[in-house]
């Protein structure tokens, strides 16, 4: 049998777990159900995407215990895409639309819902909409020249469609035209609904006009946030970069994996473990959720 590469989950994870089980059942502490699932990629030596990745492949522990993976499946968990229709995005909108909408099909199929944040962030789409609704409403956004971004309260309001779907998973994907955050409340009140979500956040910003080594630090709060949920926080500096960073994107999410594994009743996910029996593979742990 091929050696098995274990990778530990880390400590944001075990909170991430305790949130997720917290949400799902009246106990935060203890698992209620039969059966735990574990989010993770698998990649070669050269940081590709391996996919083709069975349940005989993957080895669960917890606290150093063997765990009997049942089945494995590419992640379909929901995405809330943001887009920057504020002033700083007129310039070259066209290209943050392209990039989006290129995004969005390179990610399969999988609920998405598409918002703005340009003046008063608000969804235009919902889970439950067709692909092709979520691609013409992308089509029709146009640019309010007399608003600001509001990133952290979009993000806000992106958090609260996704909690309220209860989906153990999820990811919110931030196209923005600015670093600059005319948000107006508090960002603790804001940041609280994206933590509580336990979503993953991932923000593309552009600084057009600056170098990477000049300009302002990009925004704080979602750079903490993007950190704290295990995404990814990618600084541009040209609007023709936004469908560059995407595809990283879509090929990070593309690799990752869903697997479900037997736990007894009443246990805890203390100390959970990822491996696969595939020689040279890089495992990444990003969470664990009761079933």
């Amino acid at each position: 049998m091929p050696p098995s590469v274990f990778v530990p989950l880390a400590a944001f994870i075990a909170a991430l777990t305790a949130l997720s089980v917290g949400a799902q059942s009246a106990s935060p502490d203890s698992q209620t159900g039969a059966s735990r699932i574990a989010l993770a990629s698998v990649t070669d030596p050269r940081n590709r995407p391996l996919v083709d990745v069975s349940a005989d492949d993957f080895v669960i522990q917890e606290a150093g215990v063997a765990r009997e993976v049942l089945s494995v499946r590419p992640a379909d968990y929901p995405i809330v895409v943001l887009i920057d229709t504020g002033h700083d995005a007129d310039a070259d909108f066209p290209l943050l639309q392209k990039a989006a909408a290129h995004f969005i099909d390179r990610i399969g199929q999988r609920p998405i819902a598409l918002g703005t944040f340009g003046g008063a962030p608000r969804m235009l789409t919902t889970f439950e909409d067709e692909r092709q609704t979520v691609m013409a409403r992308l089509g029709a956004i146009a640019v309010d020249t007399s608003a600001g971004s509001l990133l952290l309260k979009g993000t806000s309001v992106a958090a609260e469609t996704i909690r309220a779907t209860g989906a153990l998973f999820s990811s919110i994907v931030i196209l923005s035209a600015t670093q600059a955050d005319a948000s107006q409340e508090s960002p603790d009140e804001m940041m609280a609904p994206v933590v509580d979500s336990n979503a993953t956040l991932h923000v593309i910003a552009n600084r057009p006009g600056q170098t990477a080594a000049g300009g302002q630090r990009s925004n704080p709060a979602l750079r903490a946030l993007a950190e704290r949920s295990r995404g990814e926080f990618t600084v541009i500096y040209s609007a023709a970069s936004y469908q560059a960073a995407l595809d990283r994107l879509a090929d990070r999410l593309s690799g990752e994996m869903m697997i479900e594994y037997l736990v007894p009743v009443g246990s805890k996910p203390n100390d959970v473990k990822v491996g696969v029996r595939i020689i040279g593979a890089l495992v990444r742990g990003l969470g664990v959720a009761p079933r």
